[in-house]
């Protein structure tokens, strides 16, 4: 299976020992092939702005518990996307 079908995020919770899907953050540089499949697995979407597809102009998904534009930014910030 490959993103965005949901079964990849299922098949990677199972990987991970089933854990609580909301539990678990997923990181992400696309919204329709990242944050949107994984928010809809119940996992903790997070929109990790750069690359090519950070700068293409949408709005700020719904879906994303946190959005971030760099890995040291989301280290900073990632408790965030449980409040």
């Amino acid at each position: 299976v490959t993103k965005p079908d949901l079964d990849f995020f299922r098949l990677a919770l199972t990987r991970l020992g089933e854990p609580d899907p909301n539990d678990v953050a997923y990181v992400g540089d696309r919204i329709d092939n990242d944050v949107v499949p994984s928010s809809a697995a119940e996992m903790r979407a997070v929109w990790l702005r750069r690359g090519p597809w950070g700068v293409v102009p949408r709005e700020e998904p719904a879906e994303a518990d946190l959005i971030v534009d760099s890995l040291a930014e989301l280290a900073e910030r990632i408790d965030e996307a449980w409040d």
